[in-house]
């Protein structure tokens, strides 16, 4: 399939993990990707992969954090590349374990990249992809978006507030054409997970871990057809919608979950 010829695509997050996935996989498709992340490094490297594959990248080292940073993401990518047709807001952060471990600062961060970020992009991006033919904007969630994460809490309130901010925003754009759509999954098998491995709660191990490869494919769908919501794992979405309408179910059955996550835990240790 070349859903995306010719179109230009910003990836946050871009540098490893899912946001590397998805850029591949936009440039395999025909898309031109503009790369952003703190690290240029990364970017580099993955930009020069695609450049070999025939596809073309553009380098854009961003700290989605910083309100300056995405102005200047957004300007380049039009100044270069003539415009925007996609945004997929994947960068995130956490601050995993009891809240009062963490300063203000480190708090605040989180909720800057995971939430402020995906919004003030949108809204910078806006006036470009009304000017597409197709224009489109994926929020990369979180099943901790659906259910009250313990140990997470500021992160869960973050994508949350990204899942209603995307509903929201597909229903206003609706008339002008632009989709807006959210992938939610579980643990992903990337270093967001693996390098804090044991700071992860048991809970959210008690999912089957995605591949990274297998999100960046569903955020490609929600580009092209504006599905409002993919899940992943489909027994997830279930177990969190039920967790999150039932909360008594939720308590009486974490324990139950939690034994699961520990035992995958030590599985995953050993793999690594």
């Amino acid at each position: 399939m070349m859903r995306f010829t010719g179109r230009n695509v910003i990836i946050t997050g871009a540098s490893a993990g899912i946001g590397a996935a998805a850029a591949r996989r936009f440039a395999a498709e025909g898309a031109r990707v503009v790369l952003a992340a703190r690290g240029r490094a990364g970017l580099d490297a993955l930009a020069a992969e695609i450049a070999a594959a025939g596809g073309t990248a553009l380098v854009v080292p961003t700290d989605v954090s910083d309100l300056h940073a995405t102005q200047a993401l957004v300007e380049q990518t039009v100044a270069e590349l003539g415009g925007i047709d996609v945004l997929v807001n994947n960068a995130g952060a956490n601050a995993r374990g009891p809240i009062d471990r963490y300063g203000a600062d480190e708090l605040a961060r989180v909720v800057a990249v995971n939430l402020v970020a995906p919004i003030v992009l949108t809204r910078l991006a806006l006036p470009h992809l009304r000017r597409s033919q197709a224009g489109a904007v994926v929020n990369v969630a979180s099943l901790a978006g659906r259910v009250p994460l313990v140990h997470e809490a500021v992160y869960s309130a973050t994508k949350f507030g990204l899942r209603a901010f995307s509903f929201a925003l597909a229903d206003e754009l609706a008339e002008a054409g632009i989709k807006v759509a959210v992938v939610s999954p579980g643990p992903v098998d990337t270093g967001f997970i693996m390098d804090e491995l044991d700071e992860v709660p048991d809970i959210v191990l008690s999912q089957p871990m995605a591949s990274p490869d297998a999100i960046a494919a569903l955020i490609l769908d929600s580009a092209s057809d504006g599905k409002g919501e993919r899940v992943v794992r489909r027994l997830g979405g279930y177990l969190t919608t039920l967790g999150y309408l039932f909360p008594g179910l939720r308590r009486r059955l974490r324990p139950v979950m939690e034994a699961r996550g520990r035992k995958l835990r030590e599985r995953y240790r050993a793999g690594a």
